[in-house]
């Protein structure tokens, strides 16, 4: 199916995307072309809207989510939403059981899930009815990880989980320390859930009380335990940190519902039942080339006009797959069709700002993301309201959807036509990090994330579970001998920068990894995150390669390179990534 063709020999790309993506996302002999066909024909409106989506397709200008992809019109049984967060847990094990369940059936259908653990009560803690102490909730979390070992989701792959406990947790503690044994809940990405009464404490270096059901369990140092969640993460790249409370100030509909959690990747915080529809405009083919004189230098520029065009029609486009594919559970279908959440983002941002000159991370290159993330951001409102217009807005629209923090930072006019027609999806934006749809467009950088390598072999499990090695080279490298910045050329705070200007600008959150050089001190590297929090992001996540490379092991990527939401490793030696599918 090779439809990209690498300038440098050794670049096996192409064979990568047919043995790797093309099984993933396409059906028998299906061709790249016939599948988004096959999409453009399910999802639209009409023939007049089938024949503005299908170029934007088959041209990669924007790239559908990998469960999408492969379910969209496709004979296959699978979800096309990516992510899901389970209902809330019911502290009991009937309870606990049926959302184990239920998470079974989500992954059996190709979706990714998140869950907060927060609700079952501390080990030790008494269960009346048996007159014995609770295990708690890491204990049920091996069960869960089990679970997800055992069941091989649609689509061959594995599914992937996001496991959360809030910091004022009893067994927070446990939680931290939970994946430092080897082979220990390999299927969860973990994160703890900080609050700002937390934040504020361990600023203070004041008392912190570690509470469940009202009833306060123990007392701790609050600089202690961020200090316990920073050496932790300093060193095992684990646990992840969202800022729970400034996640809910921002959620555009926080009057009608409370997030716990977020999707295994991060960027979707969503309420339980919640479920998030994934694509990114891949800002690569917005890059075009005009030679100047008789030695023809080539100039590139970004074609910010056609980006705007093409907005709408995928807008209009992604808003049906709402009605047009199946749900693992019902209260999953009704929960996305009373609110209509999508999370719209791009990928191919690095090289495409190595292109026009623009080092990742510099003044030049955050104006080049506001730019093009704001034309995103107001297009896809705009669209919207249309939309509302003709097909009726959201059904937990009100007034009070006003009152958003992020609605409030639109421009007038955007904010006056949600006020006269509603908008028809309450949330439209988010950054996911595109490991394999980007790979599938030629391995162009992920994301809003610089290119980990120029060069480097990926090691790929295929199928058959067979091993092989890939040669592969950045698409900016490769097809346009630009040599951008690699995420070891940043400083960690420029990572900080373009993740907190990136989260100004989308209404739910952005999966973004700040890589941390052997250069920085441990009191630099922990206040990063109070950067981050400080700077209004949903969450934090760093990798330090400096803490594993000596001994050569295999860690997790905690940028999840796999779009679909699959646990991501990364060797730090030899800089090969890698997905659980």
């Amino acid at each position: 199916m090779s439809h990209y063709n690498p300038v440098n020999p050794d670049n096996r790309i192409g064979d990568l995307i047919d043995a790797v993506c093309a099984p993933k996302y396409l059906e028998g002999s299906e061709t790249h072309r016939d599948a988004m066909a096959r999409i453009a024909g399910t999802l639209k409106d009409n023939d007049d809207h089938f024949d503005e989506i299908l170029p934007i397709l088959r041209e990669q200008r924007f790239l559908p989510a990998g469960r999408i992809q492969a379910s969209v019109g496709a004979a296959r049984q699978t979800t096309a939403f990516n992510c899901y967060v389970s209902d809330t847990i019911e502290d009991s094990r009937l309870g606990i059981f049926q959302r184990l369940q239920e998470a079974a059936q989500t992954m059996g259908l190709g979706g990714g899930d998140g869950f907060d653990f927060s609700t079952i009560r501390p080990r030790g803690a008494l269960i009346k009815s048996q007159g014995s102490g609770s295990s708690g909730p890491v204990s049920y979390m091996r069960v869960w990880d089990t679970m997800c070992e055992t069941i091989a989701s649609a689509g061959n792959r594995r599914g992937a989980m996001m496991g959360v406990m809030r910091v004022d947790h009893p067994d927070v503690e446990e939680f931290i320390d939970a994946k430092r044994t080897a082979g220990e809940l390999k299927n969860f990405n973990i994160s703890v859930a900080i609050t700002d009464a937390f934040m504020q404490a361990m600023w203070d270096d004041t008392d912190f009380d570690l509470i469940f059901d009202g009833v306060v369990f123990k007392t701790v140092s609050a600089r202690a335990l961020w200090m316990k969640i920073m050496r932790s993460t300093w060193s095992h790249a684990e646990p992840g940190v969202l800022f729970i409370d400034t996640i809910n100030k921002k959620n555009n509909l926080a009057y009608c519902e409370v997030i716990a959690a977020t999707n295994p990747c991060g960027e979707q915080p969503l309420p339980p039942n919640g479920a998030c529809l994934l694509g990114s405009f891949n800002l690569t083919k917005y890059v075009f080339i005009t030679y100047y004189g008789k030695n023809r230098i080539p100039q590139y520029h970004f074609d910010s006009l056609q980006l705007t065009r093409d907005i709408p029609p995928i807008i209009r486009m992604m808003d049906n797959v709402v009605d047009r594919t199946i749900y693992p559970l019902e209260a999953q279908e009704i929960e996305a069709k009373n609110k209509r959440r999508m999370g719209i983002g791009v990928t191919g941002l690095a090289n495409a700002a190595a292109a026009l000159g623009y080092d990742y991370g510099s003044k030049d290159m955050l104006s080049f993301m506001t730019g093009v993330m704001t034309i995103l951001r107001d297009e896809a409102y705009l669209t919207s309201i249309q939309l509302a217009k003709e097909k009726g807005a959201f059904p937990l629209f009100n007034d009070e959807y006003m009152n958003s923090p992020f609605i409030q930072t639109l421009p007038e006019d955007i904010q006056r036509g949600i006020i006269d027609n509603g908008i028809r999806n309450s949330h439209l934006l988010s950054i996911a990090p595109t490991g394999t749809i980007s790979l599938f467009a030629g391995n162009i950088s992920s994301g809003i994330e610089p290119p980990f390598s120029l060069r480097y072999d990926r090691r790929t499990l295929m199928s058959d579970s067979s091993v092989e090695w890939w040669p592969i080279y950045d698409y900016a490298y490769d097809v346009w001998g630009i040599k951008g910045k690699t995420s070891a050329d940043l400083t960690a705070q420029e990572h900080i920068d373009v993740l907190c200007v990136a989260s100004s600008l989308v209404d739910s959150a952005c999966s973004k990894t700040c890589n941390v050089g052997d250069d920085v001190k441990f009191e630099d590297f922990q206040q990063l995150y109070v950067n981050a929090y400080k700077g209004g992001a949903s969450g934090c996540t760093t990798f330090r390669p400096a803490s594993i490379a000596t001994r050569g092991e295999v860690m997790r990527d905690t940028s999840m390179t796999e779009d679909d939401g699959a646990v991501c490793t990364i060797n730090p030696v030899t800089g090969e990534r890698s997905c659980a599918d």
